[in-house]
């Protein structure tokens, strides 16, 4: 395979800084599952403390995430409320059904974002015959329709009905920190809204491994007992929460810098032969665009973009490119990344 020179497939290929790196390998470690990892600590703490809640812990991954608040939320026979595109529904093994016994419910959204509305219509009192609506699922910022920020105040008119119905209500974070950076909402008031919300270390933020998941003390009670039930326990855990201490102290703000790069790509491929996009969907650090006219489908474009100029890129349809920039990309390597596209598109056309 050939070398790859600019890895856009995704923001969790970001690797940790070499001061990122050193922070790790001076942290205070202990037990984490005792509660005496200092820096596993610190890090739950200031979470809790950045998105507004009681109380916070630190896990494996974001998926993680999801299906512990599933699986404390939820149980046999409940209904999952998410848009159809959603990460817990299309990528990640069914959890909710193994784990929790419940069931994801799609609603058709607008790119990943559905309406007050149409919550409204779908969800109807339970009754012996029907399953009960128990929770209310979002993606801040929507992943496979392209990095879309939902609007607070969609958000709170998505919250009241689905509160008048009863439900609780459950925010996928992983790139919640962007929609801040972009909007200058703070991460308090996106969490608002919900009862429990993560967010995701190793994406933009550019740490190596773990997401932190929040919400009341009693909540977060349960969620130690199904990490410690699935085999999440790290013991000495704080090099790991050390990357996100970091991570939350340095790399916050500097997303501002993916969100340029991704509109830079976008308006310089704009114009390629055979590439289908509108740079003003680009909101945050995700790039889509359509190739179905090049007469190849994604597999294909991708496997030679690498091969001619060490480009990767990620395929999420038959004809759909996606290119994320992250900590690592600069400018340059955008530019040079354009320049591979535009010729892959001349070639093609």
């Amino acid at each position: 395979m050939s070398e790859i020179k600019i890895d856009l497939y995704s923001d969790t290929s970001t690797k940790p800084t070499q001061a990122m790196r050193t922070f790790m390998c001076e942290a205070e470690v202990g037990d984490e599952q005792k509660g005496e990892d200092p820096t596993v600590n610190q890090l739950q703490a200031m979470v809790a403390d950045l998105l507004g809640k009681e109380s916070a812990l630190l896990l494996p991954s974001g998926t993680m995430c999801n299906q512990i608040a599933y699986a404390v939320h939820c149980g046999p026979g409940d209904l999952i409320l998410l848009d159809r595109s959603a990460h817990p529904l299309i990528s990640e093994s069914g959890g909710a059904a193994v784990l929790a016994s419940a069931t994801m419910y799609p609603i058709d959204g607008d790119r990943g974002q559905f309406t007050a509305q149409q919550v409204a219509e779908v969800v109807e009192p339970p009754t012996r015959y029907k399953p009960t609506f128990r929770l209310l699922s979002i993606e801040q910022t929507t992943n496979r329709p392209g990095g879309l920020i939902w609007p607070l105040e969609q958000i709170r008119e998505v919250e009241q009905v689905a509160r008048d119905r009863g439900m609780m209500m459950h925010m996928d974070g992983a790139r919640l920190l962007n929609a801040v950076v972009e909007t200058g909402v703070a991460a308090s008031d996106y969490a608002a809204s919900f009862d429990t919300v993560w967010v995701d270390l190793s994406k933009g933020l550019g740490a190596p491994i773990g997401g932190v998941l929040v919400g009341t003390e009693a909540f977060i009670h349960e969620a130690w007992q199904w990490k410690q039930r699935i085999g999440g326990a790290m013991r000495q855990a704080g090099i790991v929460a050390a990357a996100g201490i970091y991570a939350l102290d340095h790399h916050i703000d500097r997303m501002a810098e993916d969100h340029a790069n991704a509109k830079r790509l976008a308006n310089a491929i704009s114009g390629a032969p055979g590439i289908r996009i509108d740079p003003d969907t680009v909101e945050t650090n995700m790039v889509r665009f359509e190739i179905d006219e090049l007469g190849v489908d994604s597999a294909t474009f991708i496997n030679r973009l690498i091969q001619s100029a060490g480009v990767r890129v990620s395929g999420p349809g038959q004809y759909l490119i996606r290119a994320i920039p992250h900590l690592g990309i600069t400018e340059a390597d955008i530019d040079e990344a354009a320049t591979a596209i535009h010729s892959l598109a001349d070639a093609l056309s």
